[in-house]
Parts: C-alpha cells; sequence; structure tokens
C-alpha cells in the first residue's frame, strides 16, 4: 500500500528556510515514508513517540540533526513538524 504524503502549512515553510543539502536529504526521506510508514525493527530511524496517550500516535522519524514528525491518517501520512534535534519534543 502506498500513502498519500501531505505537510502542515508550517512545516512547507519551514523546509523552505533549510539549506538546500539539509533540504533534499529530508525531502528524500519523507518520500520514503510512502512505502514504510511504520517502523520495521528496533534499529530503524522510525521511532513511535511516547506520551501521546489519548491522543494519536505520532511518530518520529530521524534525518540527520533533524526529526520529521508525523501522524498517519487511514491512507495519509500528515507531517505535523520538522525540528532540529536540540529542540526536543517539548511541544508533546
Amino acid at each position: 500500500m502506498t500513502y498519500d504524503i501531505k505537510l502542515h502549512p508550517g512545516v512547507a515553510k519551514y523546509l523552505k528556510s533549510l539549506d538546500s543539502n539539509t533540504k533534499a536529504r529530508i525531502k528524500e526521506s519523507i518520500e520514503t515514508l510512502s512505502d514504510k510508514p511504520y517502523p520495521e525493527n528496533p534499529r530503524t530511524d522510525i521511532k513511535k513517540l511516547k506520551g501521546t496517550k489519548g491522543r494519536k500516535s505520532f511518530y518520529r522519524l530521524r534525518v540527520g540533526n533533524y526529526r520529521v514528525i508525523y501522524t498517519i491518517e487511514d491512507e495519509t501520512i500528515l507531517i505535523t513538524d520538522i525540528i532540529h534535534r536540540e529542540k526536543g519534543y517539548k511541544w508533546l
């Protein structure tokens, strides 16, 4: 199954502000999510985030020093945030 990918408007704006190499790596990684959005083994760069009980399940994709935060609704992957690893997950 192939999933559709949608970006939150703030994510699209943030991507534009990044340097071209980082932007390309993140876009390439996001595109690979359409085939395999769920973690397949413990060593994968995709992890289910903890602390989201009672809400949608969120996942993070590690891309270098950046983390792509997303949720899955039916056949759509919604990218909700891209954060630098130093910023952390305080928004959860």
